[in-house]
């Protein structure tokens, strides 16, 4: 996959796609607040294909999500969303038959999926439970974490031998409407370093996430839309699917620019109307990369700014062009502050 169009095929980055499939924090909304244009550019794009929302935090169930969604005003409903406390029970139900007990750390997303699949759910280890799911709830705490600790180590066991640990997702910080607070992954680092073990991960960037939005969506060409590198767009080039990344959550330029090889996006969008928008073609010479009328170089080990353009978004499109061909990483190179605003 690649960053830009060639020039005789500059389509908009919905062209061909037949699932969307949005990461909500950072992407639809912040907080109780839906993004500027998200609602309007998600309902364009379901009118020619699914749209489904693909979500770590697991928290809420599938309909709680889909209700907050409709009140914002899109056009959704619980079998939309996809979260990853129903790409954990994919695993789960790998390990552990249904019927059995499952201690859950975390909240009402975790034991709605678990009973719709005829799990019994425990808070404590001392009802021997079969395996231990843990994900994000606001109001996990030491207790939570001691009883996943002493489940996980029961009979002595301190490594891989134990029961099955799935761990919904490995997000360090979650956004929320003060800022960004830590998430799902310092919890499981508290339970790791009790455990001496990692769990099996169900969510971004892992992949059991999108398996399980491509199961149900059927879709053969999706496109994945989020506002973190190390999540949603990691985890799209994994499972193989296009990916664009929207500067309206977590990541913004700075990210971009420093990105790995395996962090980058096909597409970098200002906002959601960019999905219905012809994607800028590149333009690359001997001496320079042209995106619109932004120009870069690369000049030995400095990024040098030919002409900004007309267009920022296009001045960081052809930064990263730069950059990412070069082959070094970015503290190798000189490059100028204003391009990380």
């Amino acid at each position: 996959m690649s960053l830009f169009r060639p020039r005789s095929d500059a389509r908009a980055p919905l062209d061909g796609v037949d699932a969307v499939l949005a990461d909500l924090d950072g992407v639809v909304y912040r907080g109780a607040d839906a993004i500027p244009f998200a609602v309007e550019s998600l309902n364009l794009a379901k009118r020619e294909r699914a749209v489904g929302y693909i979500t770590n935090n697991a928290s809420r169930s599938d309909a709680s999500v889909a209700r907050h969604l409709a009140e914002l005003g899109l056009d959704v409903v619980a079998d939309d969303v996809v979260t990853s406390p129903q790409a954990a029970m994919h695993l789960l139900a790998e390990r552990v038959p249904a019927g059995a007990l499952v201690l859950v750390v975390g909240g009402e997303g975790i034991v709605t999926e678990l009973e719709r699949r005829g799990y019994r759910v425990t808070r404590s280890a001392d009802d021997a439970p079969a395996a231990v799911v843990q994900g994000f709830a606001p109001d996990v705490g030491w207790t939570q974490l001691a009883e996943a600790a002493f489940a996980l180590n029961a009979g002595g066991f301190a490594d891989e031998h134990g029961i099955p640990w799935i761990a919904t997702n490995m997000d360090w910080t979650i956004p929320v409407a003060r800022g960004i607070a830590p998430g799902n992954g310092t919890l499981v680092s508290a339970v790791h370093t009790a455990v001496g073990r990692f769990p099996v991960v169900a969510g971004k960037p892992e992949t059991p996430i999108f398996d399980e939005a491509r199961r149900r969506f059927a879709a053969d060409r999706p496109l994945v839309v989020g506002d973190r590198l190390d999540t949603d767009i990691l985890g799209a080039n994994r499972a193989g699917m296009a990916s664009a990344v929207v500067l309206t959550g977590i990541d913004r330029a700075k990210q971009l620019l420093a990105a790995k090889a395996a962090e980058r996006p096909d597409f970098i969008l200002g906002d959601l109307r960019g999905l219905h928008d012809p994607y800028p073609v590149v333009e690359r010479s001997r001496d320079a990369v042209r995106v619109g009328r932004a120009k870069v170089r690369l000049d030995g080990d400095a990024v040098v700014v030919v002409s900004d353009g007309a267009d920022e978004l296009d001045l960081l499109r052809a930064a990263c062009a730069v950059i990412w061909d070069s082959g070094h990483p970015i503290h190798a190179l000189r490059v100028p502050e204003r391009l990380y605003s």
